[in-house]
C-alpha cells in the first residue's frame, strides 16, 4: 500500500524529460521505500511508454546471491522484449549494441532495481532520448549522476502525517484515530522509517484484539535492538534488510560503522570519529565516504555526520556480538578523552577560569586545536553542546566517573553563559555522584561550584548558599587557591543575589586578592589577568549595591581597561553594563544609556542572550527614568521574548508585571 511521497513524485515527474533517471534513498537506508516508490511512479506514467514497461532486480545487495552481472542482465532485457536468446552473444559491448539497437525508435520504460553501482547499471541504458530508466540502489550511483546525466533522487524517511497515514491504511483510520498517542509512539520508535512501521502495522493487524498501546509498550520495551522488527520473510525483516548493506563494506568501514554507536550522540565530526576508531583523519574520511556511498550514515550539515535512530541500533547489537569488551572500552575511553581535551582546550580560549590538570589522551585520540583562536573555541563548543551534554551522561552510566565530572567542569562556563542553567544542573548533578563513587573530594567541589552556580541562576539561593560554601571549604582544605578564588566569586553572586551586600562585597575582595596575587605566577598569566578584570568588575558591582557608586564606576574604569588591553569581550561587556548600572544610580541617565548600548552591542556579537536580558532591563529602567516609557516596553519586551525562550528564567515573572504595569 503506497502513501503520501507527493513532493517526491512531484519532482521526479518534472524532472523527467526522456533522459536517464535514478532513485536513491537518503543516507543509503534500507527500507525506506525505495522500490515501493519506483513501481508506484512507474505504475502512474506507464501509459507514456506504450512499447514496454520491464523491470529487473539487479540484486545488488541480495543477501544469498550476488549481483546480476551486465551480460545476464542484457540477455534477460532482450528476451523481455522478443529477442530469440539462442544466437545472442555472450560479450557484454555486443549485447548492448543489440539492446540499444532494439530500443531506437521506441518508448519503453525499464526499472532496474537494487543496483550495485554505475557499473553494473551503465551498460542497461538506452541510447533513445524517448526510453525513462528508473533506478533504484541504496549506493549514491554518483558516477550515474556525473557520467550518465542521471537525476538523483533522495528519498528521506516519512513524515509523521505520512507515517501516521500507513498505519491508517492498514490497521484501519478508527483504529488509530481511538489511540492517538499510542500511534505517535509507534510513529517514533519505528523512527517513520517504512519498512519498521509496515511489520509493527502487520504485527498489530494479525492481533486485533490487542490495544495499539500494548505494540507500542513492545516497541519501547525492546528499544536497544531490533527484535520487535523480526519477520519471517527476509525481505521484510528489518536486521536483515540492514545486514545486506553491512556486509557489502569494507572490514574498516564495517568496524568505524559499528563503533559509531557508541559515540554519545547525535552526530559526529570527522576528528571525533577518527579518535572513536583511533585511526587518522584521511583515513577516516575516507571510510565516513564508503558509508555514505552505502547509506548507512549521512552529512547532514557540512562536516557532521549522522545515522538513522534503527541503524544505530543495529550498530550496537553488532559491536556488542562482534567487538570484544577491551576494544569497546577502549573506544569509549578515547572518545571520552576526545571531547575532555577539546572542551578543555576551548574553555581555555573563552574564559579565565583555572585550568584543572587531567591525564594524557589515549593513544590515537585526536583532539581538535583552536591556534588560539577564540571565536573558533566558541563555535566548537556551541556545536557541540548537545554531544558534551550526552557525553556527561554517557560517561557516567558506563562508570567513566573521571570523564564524567571533568566534563561536567569543562562544559560549565559555556552552558552558563548561554542560559542553559538547567542543562548545567542536571550534569553537575551526575558530576557528584560520579565523585561519590571516586570518593574524590576534588571532583566534589567542582561539583558543588556548578552546582551553586545552576541554583543561583535558577532563583534557589539558599540551596546555592549551601553548595557555594561547601565549595569554598573543600578547596580551602585542599588548598587549591585558584579554584578557592573562583569560588569566592561565586560566593560573591550569590550573597549579592541574596540581597546581603557586605558579604558580597567581602567575598568579591577576597577574590580579587587572591587573583592579584597570583597574576604573574603561572604560564597562565594572560588569562589570570582576565580573571582579575572579573574581580574588579564584581568589586565595582557590590559597592553599587551598597550605594558606593563613585567606588563602582572607579572599579568598574580598572576592568574596562584591563578587559580591553586583552581583547575580552565578555568581560567589557559585563563591565560596561555595570557602569550603565553606576551611572544610572548617580542620575546620570545619558551615560547608563551609552554604556548599557555599549554591553548590548558585545553580548549580542557574543551570543549570549541571557546577559542581553539583564542589560536589557535595566536599560529598560533608564528609559523609564528618563520619562521614555515606549522605549522602555520596547526594550523589556525583547527581554521577555529572550527568557521566554531560554525558558524558567529565575525573575520572568517580575518582568511580566512590569511590562502590565507600564500598559497600565
Amino acid at each position: 500500500m503506497f502513501v503520501g511521497r507527493d513532493t517526491e513524485l512531484a519532482e521526479v515527474s518534472a524532472s523527467f524529460l526522456g533522459g536517464t533517471m535514478a532513485i536513491s534513498a537518503i543516507a543509503g537506508m534500507a527500507g525506506v521505500g525505495k522500490s515501493t516508490f519506483a513501481v508506484h511512479w512507474a505504475r502512474r506514467i506507464a501509459d507514456r511508454f506504450p512499447d514496454g514497461q520491464l523491470y529487473l532486480n539487479l540484486r545488488g545487495f541480495d543477501p544469498v546471491g550476488l549481483p546480476v552481472p551486465p551480460e545476464h542482465a542484457l540477455r534477460i532485457l532482450l528476451e523481455s522484449l522478443g529477442t530469440d536468446p539462442r544466437p545472442l552473444p555472450s560479450e557484454v559491448d555486443a549485447l548492448a549494441g543489440i539492446y540499444r539497437t532494439r530500443l531506437v525508435g521506441k518508448r519503453v520504460l525499464v526499472l532496474l532495481d537494487n543496483v550495485r553501482d554505475a557499473t553494473q547499471v551503465r551498460p542497461l541504458l538506452p541510447g533513445e532520448p524517448g526510453c525513462l530508466v528508473i533506478v533504484t540502489s541504496r549506493n549514491r550511483l554518483s558516477d550515474l549522476v556525473a557520467l550518465d546525466g542521471a537525476h538523483l533522487q533522495e528519498l528521506d524517511i516519512l513524515s509523521p502525517a505520512e507515517a501516521r497515514a500507513l498505519l491508517a491504511r492498514r490497521l484501519g483510520q478508527q483504529r488509530v484515530a481511538a489511540e492517538p498517542q499510542a500511534v505517535e509512539e509507534i510513529i517514533a520508535q519505528c523512527a517513520r522509517l517504512p519498512l519498521a512501521l509496515a511489520v509493527t502495522a502487520a504485527r498489530a493487524a494479525v492481533r486485533s484484539a490487542f490495544s495499539l498501546e500494548t505494540i507500542a509498550a513492545e516497541l519501547r520495551d525492546s528499544a536497544s535492538n531490533l527484535d520487535a522488527f523480526h519477520h519471517s520473510n527476509a525481505t521484510a525483516d528489518v536486521r536483515a534488510v540492514f545486514s545486506w548493506s553491512y556486509h557489502a563494506l569494507s572490514p574498516d568501514a564495517a568496524y568505524l560503522f559499528r563503533l559509531l554507536s557508541l559515540h554519545p550522540g547525535p552526530d559526529v565530526t570527522l576528528p571525533a570519529a577518527a579518535s572513536l576508531a583511533g585511526l587518522t583523519i584521511p583515513h577516516t574520511r575516507h571510510l565516513l565516504s564508503e558509508l555514505i556511498q552505502t547509506h548507512l550514515t549521512d552529512e547532514t550539515v557540512p562536516g557532521r555526520y549522522a545515522s538513522h535512530d534503527l541503524l544505530r541500533t543495529y550498530a550496537g547489537e553488532l559491536a556488542a556480538t562482534i567487538d570484544s569488551p577491551q576494544h569497546i572500552a577502549a573506544a569509549r575511553q578515547r572518545i571520552f578523552d576526545h571531547y575532555l581535551h577539546t572542551a578543555r582546550e576551548a574553555l581555555g580560549l573563552t574564559a579565565e577560569r583555572a585550568l584543572i590538570a587531567m591525564s594524557r589522551p589515549a593513544a590515537g585520540v585526536r583532539a581538535e586545536g583552536f591556534a588560539g583562536d577564540t571565536t573558533k573555541a566558541a563555535a566548537w563548543l556551541a556545536a557541540e553542546q548537545a554531544v558534551l551534554l550526552a557525553a556527561v551522561e554517557q560517561a557516567a552510566t558506563h562508570r567513566y566517573d573521571i570523564h564524567a565530572w571533568q566534563l561536567a567542569w569543562a562544559t560549565a562556563n559555556h552552558l552558563h553563559w548561554q542560559g542553559r542553567w538547567h542543562e548545567h544542573e542536571r550534569i553537575h548533578r551526575t558530576a557528584m555522584v560520579a565523585a561519590g563513587r571516586l570518593g574524590d573530594r576534588t571532583a566534589k567541589a567542582h561539583a558543588h561550584h556548578g552546582l551553586a552556580t545552576a541554583a543561583a541562576a535558577l532563583g534557589g539561593f539558599d540551596e546555592a548558599r549551601g553548595h557555594i560554601e561547601r565549595a569554598v571549604q573543600l578547596f580551602a582544605e585542599l588548598g587549591d587557591t585558584r579554584a578557592l578564588a573562583e569560588s569566592c566569586r561565586t560566593m560573591a553572586s550569590v550573597a549579592k543575589q541574596q540581597g546581603d551586600p557586605k558579604a558580597a562585597l567581602g567575598a568579591a575582595q577576597q577574590f580579587l586578592a587572591f587573583q592579584q596575587a597570583h597574576n604573574g605566577q603561572d604560564s597562565e598569566d594572560s588569562r589570570g589577568r582576565r580573571a582579575t578584570a572579573a574581580g574588579l568588575n564584581a568589586v565595582a558591582w557590590c559597592h553599587t549595591l551598597l550605594g558606593q557608586h563613585e567606588q563602582a564606576l572607579e572599579r568598574s574604569r580598572e576592568a574596562l581597561a584591563l578587559c580591553q588591553e586583552l581583547d575580552c569581550v565578555t568581560g567589557a561587556a559585563e563591565t560596561w553594563d555595570g557602569i550603565g548600572q553606576a551611572h544610572h544610580n548617580l542620575g546620570q541617565y545619558e551615560q547608563a544609556v551609552v554604556a548599557y548600548r555599549n554591553a548590548l552591542d558585545l553580548f549580542r556579537s557574543s551570543d549570549f542572550p541571557w546577559m542581553s536580558a539583564s542589560t536589557l532591563e535595566r536599560l529598560g529602567i533608564t528609559y523609564l527614568s528618563t520619562d521614555c516609557p515606549a522605549a522602555a516596553g520596547a526594550v523589556w519586551t525583547e527581554a521577555l521574548g529572550v527568557k521566554n525562550q531560554l525558558g524558567n528564567h529565575a525573575n520572568t515573572e517580575s518582568l511580566r508585571i512590569r511590562l502590565r504595569q507600564l500598559g497600565q
